[in-house]
């Protein structure tokens, strides 16, 4: 005699367990932090500049003055941002800047006027980023080694071209830039290139393939390969895009400055470097953030200009950069070990 089906049961009194909430969402809270963390820090350091010097330090040239020095060193972060992002590294990235800013600047290259300055300066940190690009993705050299051979090497020419002089830029379209007359509502042509600059390698890092790819290969090489991603291709990219935007930045010095010297760009490499791990983006690659890299920068710059305007040392500022960039990278690791 079969038995009759048992009824369906309600009310059992038990609530399903809530989902875990999405890694990616949490990974964006842990953004919006540091983002928040980092306007903070600024919005603290703006306060001490104004106290202990309102006169000077919140004085509409001077904060002219700390955005322009910000741009420069903030392209080159920009592109920095990205190798790290894809777990390498540039330790040349101030030797290209000088070396494209000497050679921009010589009498040859500047009979050519504002176009064969400009060439000049994109062409040579191309260049130089290609030959990074080839050593590390297809030579199998370490970044640490190859960048630094580019850096000893684009030094010592820059060096040799210079004579250790310094060269004076004559072309009256490249100078008219760094004046007050070229501002665009009371903001210099230089940092309007660094927003743009800004935007162009947001998007491209957030909303694109190639982005997608280099936080892959940053995360996981060898899993970005099995995944159909040619890596050495888009390592030698990256290298590509750095030394783009170490041209752009030698351009931008060149208005800036109004001349090519051969220690232009000095320790940009570690400034870039700072500001991009103070930005949150990963030492070890696979996670990069140009908001914080421009936050990390303008941090760095309001610290560099309260410092002089207080006539500290030099050597303060590097020991004060160099305390900060250790305490981000204990940060980094205390937060990576709890996601």
């Amino acid at each position: 005699m079969t038995q009759p089906a048992s009824p369906p049961r309600y009310g059992t009194g038990k609530v399903p367990a809530a989902a875990p909430p999405p890694a990616w969402r949490a990974l964006a809270g842990r953004a919006d932090i540091r983002t928040l963390s980092l306007l903070g820090v600024l919005a603290v350091l703006i306060v001490i500049g104004g106290v202990t010097k309102p006169d000077e330090f919140l004085d509409t040239r001077n904060l002219q003055l700390v955005l322009t020095q910000a741009s420069v060193i903030g392209v080159v972060t920009v592109g920095m941002t990205f190798v790290i992002t894809s777990g390498g590294i540039d330790l040349s990235v101030g030797a290209i800047v000088a070396l494209a800013s000497v050679w921009a600047t010589t009498v040859a290259t500047q009979d050519f006027g504002f176009a064969g300055i400009l060439f000049t300066a994109v062409i040579v940190g191309v260049g130089c980023g290609l030959v990074n690009g080839l050593l590390v993705a297809y030579g199998g050299l370490v970044p640490f080694i190859a960048t630094l051979a580019m850096l000893a090497s684009a030094r010592g020419l820059a060096l040799q071209i210079t004579g250790g002089r310094t060269q004076i830029v004559t072309v009256d379209s490249v100078l008219s830039l760094g004046e007050r007359d070229a501002y665009v509502l009371g903001i210099p042509p230089l940092v309007l290139v660094f927003a743009v600059v800004t935007v162009i390698g947001w998007l491209v890092l957030n909303r694109t393939t190639f982005g997608r790819r280099t936080v892959a290969v940053g995360g996981n090489a060898e899993a970005a390969r099995l995944a159909g991603i040619d890596v050495r291709r888009q390592r030698l990219y990256l290298y590509l895009l750095s030394g783009l935007c170490c041209g752009i930045a030698a351009f931008l010095l060149i208005i800036l400055s109004g001349s090519g010297q051969n220690t232009n760009g000095n320790l940009y490499e570690l400034d870039a470097i700072a500001a991009a791990i103070i930005g949150g983006t990963l030492l070890t690659g696979g996670r990069g953030t140009i908001t914080g890299s421009v936050l990390g920068v303008l941090i760095f710059t309001t610290i560099t200009d309260i410092f002089a305007l207080n006539n500290l040392q030099t050597d303060v500022q590097q020991i004060a950069k160099g305390a900060i960039i250790v305490a981000a990278v204990l940060v980094q690791r205390r937060t990576a070990n709890s996601v």
